[in-house]
C-alpha cells in the first residue's frame, strides 16, 4: 500500500469516528470527510493543535496527524482555528445540503469545510465562500482553485450580496441575523445561525460553553421562519455582525435560559416578552 492509499484509509477511519462522536448516520457527510484532504487546506506541518494548555505543535509533518477531532490553528496568535470537525458534523446534517444546492459559506477561513460542502452540493450545485480576512480569503481561493463548483470572495459576509441560497452556513459568531441572509434564503432554505457573546473569545478554560453561544437552524417557509436549536458553541466573532445593543440583549437572553424551546424567528421586534427568548429591534426568536 502506497502513502496516498494509507492516508485514504486514515481519512475513512477519521470520518467514521466523527459520525460516531456525533451519533449521526449520514453516508454523504461521512464520504465528504473521507474524501477531502484536511492537510491541503492547513498548509505545511508541523501544525499547532489547540490543547487546554495552549497550542502544541504536532511532532512532525505527517498528514495523518490532522485526522483527529481537534482545533488546528490557522492564525494561532489571534486564536483563529480550523474548527472542530465534530462541531460541524451535526450542523452539516441539519443544513441538509443536497445535490444541486447553492450554499453560501460565511466565514470560509482556509476553505476546508467549504470543500466538504462542495462535495455535498455536487457538480450540479455550487458554493459561494465569503471570508472577511484578506489573507485567509486568498489562501481559501488558492486551496479551492481545483474545486470547480466553488467561488471565494473577500468581503463582509454580513452585508455582501449573493445569489439566492438553499443553505447559508455561518461560521463566525454574530449577535443577530443579517437582513440579507433572511432576504436571500430561498423558500425551503436553511440558515445555520450561531449567536455568541464576543467577550468570551477565546473561551475561558473549564467554563460551560452553553452560556457563551448557541446555534440555530432557521428554515424559511414562505414568509415564515421556523427555528430549532442545534448545539452550543464558542466561535470566533464575525466582523460586522455584532453591536453593543444586540450583545446586551443576547447576554440577557442567555442569563434567563430557554433557548432550546425556541421554535420561530420573526422579522419584528414587537412580540410580547413572554413569547420571546430574544427580541431585537426588528426581529425575534420566540417560543411559538
Amino acid at each position: 500500500m502506497d502513502r496516498q492509499q494509507e492516508l485514504a484509509t486514515v481519512r475513512r477511519a477519521y470520518a467514521r469516528r466523527l459520525m460516531a462522536l456525533a451519533g449521526i448516520a449520514n453516508p454523504g457527510i461521512e464520504a465528504a470527510f473521507a474524501a477531502v484532504e484536511r492537510e491541503r487546506y492547513l498548509g505545511p506541518g508541523p501544525w499547532p493543535i489547540l490543547c487546554p494548555a495552549g497550542y502544541v505543535a504536532t511532532p512532525d509533518d505527517d498528514p495523518a496527524r490532522v485526522y483527529a477531532d481537534v482545533l488546528i490553528g490557522i492564525i494561532p496568535e489571534r486564536g483563529l482555528n480550523n474548527g472542530m470537525p465534530s462541531y460541524h458534523v451535526p450542523l452539516l446534517a441539519s443544513a441538509g445540503i443536497r445535490a444541486g444546492d447553492h450554499v453560501v459559506h460565511i466565514g470560509a477561513g482556509v476553505g476546508y469545510y467549504t470543500a466538504i460542502m462542495a462535495r455535498l452540493a455536487g457538480p450540479a450545485g455550487r458554493v459561494t465562500g465569503i471570508e472577511f480576512d484578506a489573507g485567509l480569503a486568498a489562501r481559501a481561493a488558492t486551496n479551492l482553485s481545483n474545486v470547480g463548483n466553488v467561488q471565494v470572495f473577500q468581503g463582509d459576509g454580513f452585508s455582501m450580496p449573493f445569489d439566492p441560497a438553499d443553505v447559508i452556513y455561518v461560521n463566525a459568531g454574530v449577535t443577530h441575523p443579517a437582513d440579507i441572509w433572511l432576504d436571500r434564503l430561498k423558500d425551503g432554505g436553511r440558515l445555520i445561525l450561531p449567536l455568541t457573546m464576543e467577550n468570551i473569545w477565546p473561551p475561558a478554560r473549564g467554563a460551560a460553553i452553553s452560556h457563551y453561544g448557541v446555534v440555530f437552524r432557521i428554515e424559511r417557509a414562505g414568509d415564515e421562519y421556523l427555528a430549532a436549536w442545534i448545539s452550543a458553541v464558542a466561535l470566533y466573532p464575525c466582523e460586522g455582525g455584532r453591536d453593543d445593543a444586540s450583545e446586551a440583549r443576547l447576554d440577557a437572553a442567555f442569563q434567563k435560559g430557554g433557548w432550546r424551546r425556541v421554535t420561530r424567528l420573526y422579522r419584528t421586534g414587537d412580540l410580547p416578552d413572554e413569547r420571546c427568548w430574544l427580541c431585537g429591534a426588528r426581529w425575534a426568536l420566540a417560543y411559538d
